[in-house]
């Protein structure tokens, strides 16, 4: 597909909107990370594209996880953190919030995120009854180990991650062993990828450790295990977190949840018009979408910017249920 990209679309929002300077004065100079990494960089810059058509001017600066947080809490800069995941910082967010210092501007950016296991769609289809761990579990022989056909094979999490110890441990919570399963090590998160490609390329099985949004997800529709209700923090935190020789009765778990939070700034939060909150508010990716806008930036090899020209293009019945009709007209009117 032969797509106008990236600077075109911001001038020409700008060109479409003549937006006169008291305009701009009105929302203000506004910062938003273009986080590293795709589905992050994507939101960023759908987000100025949008803010621009709101008569705010925009501006990306380069972003990462721990360095937007810290000045974001200290200097109050950037304004906007699309993609923040929260889980490693959640008390410091937490108490930053409280104290008026960072806002949430939406508590859950994308439906469908989180890390778990997962299996490949051609199994699921066979075997419809694989809706749980359980039933997945009483089924090694689905999923045969190359080296020992008699044993199921499980890809657990690379190692010196912390998924590589809540995997072991639930591996051992659900006596998978004695169950007729191996766990497997991939070696590194490049290892975890190849064996996902093959088995989807080959049309093999697979089961195993994954998250998403990602790319691998929604290329080869893997699909979710439910694992089950969450067991509580005292199960999860000083025991599946931990190295195995310190979690000695692991119980079966759901994964703890995955915290994102889009944050913004008090500039932000006081200066920019109502329907940019209001934007903010409603601005929920499906995890469906959102799974193949990063199979299609994979694919194309394409940034955030390419990507928002696609999205805004492919997707309109999802962003302009984000935005009034006037600023929706606008985007349009840009593309």
């Amino acid at each position: 597909m032969n797509i106008k990209f990236t600077t075109k679309l911001f001038g020409a929002v700008a060109g479409a909107l003549l937006l006169s300077t008291s305009a701009n004065a009105a929302c203000g100079k506004m910062q938003i990370a273009d986080m590293n990494w795709p589905s992050a960089s994507l939101m960023a810059n759908v987000d100025a594209a949008v803010l621009t058509a709101m008569g705010c001017e925009t501006e990306l600066v380069v972003g990462a996880t721990m360095t937007t947080w810290a000045s974001m809490d200290a200097t109050g800069k950037p304004d906007v953190a699309p993609e923040l995941w929260a889980n490693a910082m959640a008390t410091l967010v937490d108490s930053a919030v409280a104290a008026g210092r960072v806002h949430i501007g939406n508590a859950a950016p994308m439906s469908g995120l989180g890390e778990g296991w997962w299996i490949d769609p051609i199994t699921l289809d066979a075997n419809p009854e694989l809706t749980t761990v359980e039933a997945v579990i009483a089924r090694p022989d689905l999923f045969p180990d190359k080296e020992d056909p008699s044993k199921g094979a499980f890809m657990g999490c690379p190692a010196g991650w912390g998924c590589q110890l809540a995997s072991i441990n639930l591996f051992r919570a659900h006596d998978m062993e004695a169950k007729g399963w191996k766990l497997l090590d991939p070696g590194s998160a490049a290892g975890l990828d190849a064996d996902i490609v093959r088995a989807g390329e080959q049309g093999e099985p697979w089961f195993g450790y994954y998250w998403a949004p990602t790319q691998i997800i929604g290329k080869y529709d893997l699909k979710s295990v439910d694992l089950g209700p969450f067991a509580g923090d005292a199960n999860w935190n000083e025991c599946v977190a931990l190295a195995a020789d310190l979690c000695a009765d692991p119980k079966p778990s759901g994964w703890t949840e995955s915290r994102v939070n889009t944050l913004l700034s008090d500039n932000f939060y006081y200066n920019a018009p109502k329907e940019a909150m209001d934007y903010f508010a409603a601005r929920t990716y499906p995890g469906s979408v959102m799974n193949s806008m990063l199979v299609w930036m994979g694919d194309n090899q394409a940034g955030g910017a390419d990507a928002t020209t696609y999205f805004l293009q492919t997707y309109p019945e999802v962003w302009k249920a984000w935005v009034d009709d006037e600023t929706a007209a606008s985007v349009e009117a840009a593309m």
